[in-house]
């Protein structure tokens, strides 16, 4: 359990790794801490990498367990940015706490992989940033801003990854958010799979194991290098 900066009690699960000094604060899909970013966060210790997955929803459903039942939307449309970033401040706070983490990485999906990005801009002092198929067009009443605009205040290097079958995520997007990094001159790495769907990594993983193979590869060089382009 976490305490964020307002008081807000939220659910974390942590992973400590063995050996290694880099950890990832993982932002999940809209599902928030389902079993999934458990067995990741798992995954990374085992793989090295020391890692705390976080809940966004302590502020309005509380800290239970929740089944794939739970109806995740009207929670999602009342975080704000702010209750975010805290609550990744928190975090990565208790990652550095209790590891012995010296390089710290936000990872995300969905969701999580448009905070990721713009985490980059908003949270200081990070190694870098993973955004998969995160969205980068902003809808009516959307509180969270277009990654390509935020570019410009981005300190933190991104890998950004995509599938090529994805209608929410059109390639224009993705040209314009990686035209957008380059003009600021941030290192990056913007990878498409193609004929992959959105969460080709987490919710069709057996159908797309090739390119998950490939996406684990490139988070992980990344995560020991902390060169984005060092990862294709």
């Amino acid at each position: 359990m976490l305490t964020s900066a307002d008081g807000t009690k939220l659910r974390a699960y942590l992973a400590g790794a063995s050996t290694g000094d880099a950890g990832v604060v993982i932002a999940p899909d809209v599902r928030g801490l389902h079993r999934f970013y458990e067995e990741l966060a798992e995954r990374f210790a085992s793989a090295g990498v020391h890692a705390i997955a976080f809940d966004y929803f302590g502020r309005t459903a509380g800290t239970d367990r929740r089944g794939d039942d739970f109806d995740y939307m009207p929670h999602v449309r009342q975080t704000t940015p702010k209750g975010v970033f805290a609550d990744i401040a928190a975090s990565r706070a208790r990652l550095e706490e209790e590891t012995r983490v010296r390089r710290v990485f936000v990872l995300g999906f969905c969701f999580g992989g448009r905070i990721a990005f713009l985490s980059s801009a908003e949270v200081p002092g990070l190694a870098g940033v993973v955004g998969f198929y995160g969205r980068l067009s902003q809808r009516e009443n959307d509180p969270w801003p277009v990654p390509a605009d935020e570019a410009r205040c981005m300190r933190a290097p991104v890998l950004g990854l995509f599938g090529g079958d994805d209608p929410g995520i059109p390639a224009t997007d993705i040209a314009a958010f990686d035209d957008a990094l380059r003009t600021a001159k941030l290192p990056h790495d913007i990878g498409t799979y193609p004929g992959a769907p959105h969460s080709f990594f987490d919710r069709t993983f057996n159908e797309h194991k090739a390119d998950c193979e490939d996406a684990w590869r490139r988070v992980l060089a990344f995560m020991k290098t902390g060169d984005p382009a060092r990862t294709a």
